[in-house]
């Protein structure tokens, strides 16, 4: 595959200004299994990271929460400094007790003292996209997105961005600051989040779907998505993820990987095609 490919799934402006290719790579598998501590092939992890750069990728995806610290450390150590036209999007909000706890903490202390962390460990003075990455159920909306609000006056934070949020809670945060993206669970086989889909496309905000790949299973499985694959003679992981680039022109997939070859398979996905015949094959309930 050649370096710094074109980008034929189109761009998109991240808050009207940033300007990345559609199909972004999501940093969460660069860290050990479950997400916990350094990957077991560290080195292919880095050739991960260089490799989505030189294949014309804009828009990393990390959290502070993935390893925790490890993805984050890594992206810096591999790519810093950054090249021009490079966004890093990273999360705050989420704690981690051990390889399977993911806890909400949506504190304003803990979201200042996260963001610093961030910046330090990224190398950068400034945040692209900062996103909370959840909604804690023991701190008003308000209170957690009003402090990403402040420190984005502060000159901390670019952009500010959500995730696993519904519409009513996109609402009321748009209430209180800009807000230009939302990453929420969503594939061919997850439609759960499709009003908040339509709320971003008519709003012109990003809809970065995470685990595009259904984390793993749809590649894995039969039936309709395999024979679509078949017939353009492409994997069902680049089925799935031509399928979101179709779905709406907000639409920002951030497939994950620890590996080069899945990566550049993940990628060439951009420059498939589906025709209405399987859109009709891959919808029909």
């Amino acid at each position: 595959m050649s370096e710094r490919v074109t980008a034929p799934e189109g761009t998109f402006k991240l808050g009207g200004d940033l300007e990345v290719r559609r199909l972004g790579f999501g940093a969460m598998r660069v860290t050990g299994a479950d997400v916990w501590g350094e990957p077991a092939d560290r080195a292919e992890a880095l050739r991960v990271l260089r490799r989505a750069v030189a294949l014309g990728v804009g828009l990393i995806d990390t959290a502070d929460c993935y390893g925790p610290e490890v993805s984050e450390r890594l992206i810096a150590e591999t790519l810093h400094p950054y090249p021009a036209g490079l966004v890093i999007a990273t999360k705050g909000g989420v704690v981690r007790s051990g390889p399977h706890g993911w806890e909400p903490d949506g504190r304003p202390a803990h979201l200042r003292e996260a963001l610093e962390a961030s910046l330090h460990r990224l190398r950068l003075e400034r945040m692209d996209l900062y996103q909370l990455h959840t909604i804690d159920s023991r701190v008003p909306l308000e209170e957690s997105v009003g402090t990403l609000a402040e420190l984005r006056a502060a000159g901390k934070i670019r952009h500010v961005g959500l995730s696993n949020v519904d519409v009513r809670q996109l609402e009321r945060a748009r209430r209180v600051v800009p807000i230009v993206s939302v990453q929420n669970h969503y594939h061919l086989a997850n439609r759960g989040s499709d009003p908040v889909l339509q709320a971003c496309t008519r709003l012109g905000l990003a809809f970065i779907p995470y685990f595009p790949l259904g984390d793993g299973r749809l590649v894995r499985a039969g039936g309709p998505l395999r024979r679509v694959a078949e017939r353009h003679q492409a994997t069902p992981a680049q089925v799935a993820l031509a399928w979101l680039l179709r779905r709406s022109p907000c639409m920002l997939p951030i497939p994950g990987t620890g590996r080069v070859k899945h990566l550049e398979e993940n990628v060439a996905a951009a420059g498939l095609t589906l025709g209405a015949d399987d859109l009709r094959d891959l919808e029909r309930p």
